[in-house]
């Protein structure tokens, strides 16, 4: 008998150690990645799908609600948000529309497919079209009804992406405050957050101050490495990274407005590999220290310095290249990514380890080296596996 249960516990424990050393089951619950399709000759969504489950990645966001990927994505269990665009909000303030809109893109999907996340428009307050202002809350009021009606408020949570620029002072963090002249618009999107419980999304790019200010902002501060630091001394918080008091400071923002409770997402951040003359520190070399950095972080599921238990949900901007979008040559460039399915730049992340999961990793690779190895590591599991069973017998 104590032979037999010496044996078992040994099977168990070489088993859990094999499977550690080949990497299943270990997943960054706080990890997303933006999937951009504004881009020549992408794969297709299946096998985008297969990529995201290489990189251990269950959260991902489109900016539309594109069939073929809702379809492909149905039974994998990856979370998606999906969006709303901009020029859609002004039909969807009628809740006959809306209840239409939520009837055709979103309910055929649930639950096979794991919409949690519905988008109203992108940076809408800070775009051109003011028009737009007017009519974001509510469409959000709209479609929430609608939701209801269907009963699948349960499945799906809806917020706004906003860029920083809403904010007009970030720093120190405990001074930031929004735009005036957003107020009310603000205030009305807030207490709809919080009465749905829903988080306020924030599209965070530390690389944008420091391209503007390269003589005044610590490289290092932005990119996560070592550095000083700054201390607010308000709060006598100390920060060593950009992004984390660009989020303190729209956690501030809110506060200001009479909002303490709502939880602050990054919808986007990323660094681009590429850029302009006149874009300072768009390089492979940054970019793949940005990312591999905030991956560290978000491995160890850390909180910024104003809400340190609360764990941050980021998505990174981008899964690939897209060399179809306007704009300067950084736009085309935050790819991990090219559409070929090779990798832009090397982010380094096949065996980062964590201080309380010393054996996990997490695999950005090629497709093909990712699918050979684990059909290596399957191939070793079952041959210990029988080793074992065989010992016992």
């Amino acid at each position: 008998m104590d032979f037999c249960l010496r044996t078992a516990f040994t099977v168990q424990c070489v088993l859990g150690i094999v499977l550690s050393l080949s990497g299943f089951g270990f997943i960054v619950e706080s990890l997303g990645i933006n999937y951009g399709q504004v881009g020549n000759d992408l794969p297709p969504p299946n096998k985008v799908l297969q990529l995201l489950k290489s990189l251990k990645v269950t959260k991902t966001r489109i900016y539309d609600t594109n069939p073929n990927i809702l379809n492909a994505f149905a039974g994998s269990g990856v979370e998606i948000i999906v969006t709303v665009e901009n020029d859609m909000l002004a039909t969807l303030i009628d809740p006959q529309q809306a209840l239409q809109w939520v009837t055709t893109r979103i309910k055929p999907y649930l639950p096979a497919t794991k919409i949690t996340g519905i988008a109203v428009g992108n940076e809408v307050f800070t775009g051109d079209d003011m028009s737009l202002l007017d009519n974001l809350v509510p469409a959000m009021v709209s479609i929430q009804q609608a939701l209801t009606q269907l009963g699948l408020q349960q499945y799906v949570q809806m917020s706004t992406p906003s860029s920083l620029a809403v904010l007009a002072n970030s720093y120190p963090p405990s001074e930031g405050f929004f735009v005036p002249e957003l107020t009310t618009i603000m205030t009305q999107l807030l207490q709809f957050l919080s009465t749905t419980k829903a988080p306020f999304w924030i599209n965070a790019y530390p690389y944008f101050a420091y391209k503007d200010s390269p003589e005044k902002i610590s490289l290092d501060y932005a990119l996560f490495n070592p550095n000083s630091g700054m201390i607010d001394l308000h709060t006598n918080l100390h920060y060593d990274n950009m992004l984390y008091a660009q989020v303190d400071a729209v956690i501030y923002a809110m506060a200001r407005l009479g909002f303490r409770g709502i939880e602050v997402k990054v919808s986007e951040t990323g660094w681009p590999s590429k850029g302009d003359p006149n874009e300072v520190g768009a390089t492979p070399q940054n970019a793949a220290i940005y990312n591999r950095n905030l991956l560290k972080r978000q491995m160890s599921g850390e909180g910024t310095p104003f809400r340190p238990e609360m764990r941050l949900e980021v998505y990174v901007f981008a899964l690939f290249n897209e060399d179809m979008k306007p704009g300067p040559t950084s736009e085309r460039n935050y790819g991990f990514y090219k559409p070929d399915g090779t990798m832009v730049y090397n982010v380094g992340l096949t065996s980062l380890s964590t201080t309380t999961t010393p054996s996990s990793s997490i695999f950005l690779t090629s497709m093909g080296t990712k699918m050979e190895r684990t059909g290596h590591s399957q191939l070793l599991l079952c041959w210990i596996s029988a080793c074992l069973v065989a010992m016992v017998i």
